[in-house]
């Protein structure tokens, strides 16, 4: 029940007490004031939730008290009852102008107050019920608001990190970032046998890099104190004073934290396979050079022993001209002789042709390297 305290104010004791006598048998506390200024100088402290205000009473009536009461922001919110021997309509209408929610005539019976501290205990519940939900939506309200903000700061994260080339500038854009949800932090990055270390202050303390060595591969989450510890593949990160203050706000950091690690661990992944396709594109530049000046030498070479050969074919040819026609041979002997020497020139010329097909091959390699460097 949310009904349980009750200020009676009446001038008259015979009046309290009968408001007493209904009242004793049920679970409410009850304190009675005689006078409208002893009323108000005593309902703060006592802080009723339902006062039952005579009309008719000297110094100060109940609709100056009434006035009074909703005058003050402390006292706004206490229900207050009309108590009259006089029930018209315009009394009623002035009980209702000053704030009043419930009017009663005297002399009423037991069941007829019972009734009415009945009805106004369900408005309390009711009252009480839509504060919660107003409180609770409020709550709603801002814990969006305050998620849509820091959702916004983790996209703006993701998108800035996407043009980081190297993990120290990774690990120094992780540790702003939590910076902006006022973390304290320290970060490890594991990678290619390296470790690396990453503080706001710069540098991480010999117990918390222990930490990380010891934790690394115990799970994915430690929660400690007002610490947290989440673990990945490549990256720990340990939050030195989450907000636990705040249970709702605690769960929503917490969620933050895992996701951003898990974003950052992909790029410190994609950092280093650039960095390996790097490295195997400078090695296959590397390859593609030596092969091109492998290439180029060799054709250099059989170019020269073409250019040696024709100097010595045709060099033989003069010889033979000047030669041959003073060695006193008959025709048959000279056919002969030309007959032989023209075979190996022509045997030389189709070796050149085979030169000309292995410069053909050798282009088409180095074709294929070049488009495989560009791929």
């Amino acid at each position: 029940m949310a009904l349980t305290k009750i200020l009676a104010v009446d001038d008259e004791p015979f009046n309290l007490e009968i408001i007493e006598e209904i009242l004793e048998d049920l679970d409410f506390e009850l304190q009675v004031a005689t006078s409208g200024p002893e009323c108000l100088a005593m309902v703060e402290g006592y802080m009723p939730q339902v006062i039952l205000l005579d009309v008719s009473m000297p110094q100060m009536n109940g609709y100056e008290v009434c006035k009074a009461l909703k005058a003050n922001p402390n006292t706004a919110h206490i229900i207050v009852m009309f108590v009259s021997a006089r029930g018209t309509v315009e009394e009623r209408m002035e009980g209702y102008s000053v704030g009043a929610e419930d009017y009663i005539v005297k002399p009423f019976g037991h069941d007829e107050l019972k009734s009415k501290l009945k009805n106004l205990n369900q408005v309390l519940i009711e009252k009480q019920s839509l504060e919660k939900q107003v409180e609770d939506a409020t709550s709603t309200a801002f814990n969006a608001m305050a998620n849509s903000s820091e959702m916004g700061q983790i996209v703006n994260y993701i998108e800035n990190i996407g043009f980081i080339n190297n993990p120290q500038d990774l690990g120094k854009a992780l540790i702003d970032c939590l910076q902006t949800f006022d973390l304290q932090s320290n970060v490890e990055f594991r990678y290619d046998d390296t470790i690396e270390h990453f503080a706001l202050n710069g540098v991480c303390s010999p117990i918390v890099v222990e930490l990380f060595d010891m934790l690394k591969n115990k799970g994915r989450l430690h929660e400690f104190s007002h610490r947290i510890l989440v673990n990945y593949e490549m990256i720990s990160l340990l939050i030195l004073n989450m907000p636990d203050h705040d249970p709702d706000k605690h769960g929503r950091i917490r969620d933050h934290v895992c996701f951003i690690v898990s974003v950052t661990e992909q790029q410190l992944r994609a950092i280093m396979t650039k960095q390996m396709l790097e490295s195997q594109q400078q090695k296959l530049n590397d390859v593609a050079s030596t092969v091109h000046s492998k290439f180029h030498g060799l054709i250099g070479l059989l170019n020269e022993n073409r250019e040696s050969n024709e100097k010595v074919f045709k060099q033989l040819q003069e010889d033979l001209e000047i030669r041959i026609p003073t060695m006193g041979l008959d025709e048959d002997q000279e056919i002969f002789i030309y007959k032989k020497v023209d075979e190996t020139i022509q045997n030389s010329v189709a070796r050149e042709e085979s030169v000309k097909q292995v410069k053909a091959a050798f282009a088409e390699i180095e074709q294929d390297l070049s488009l495989l460097l560009k791929k």
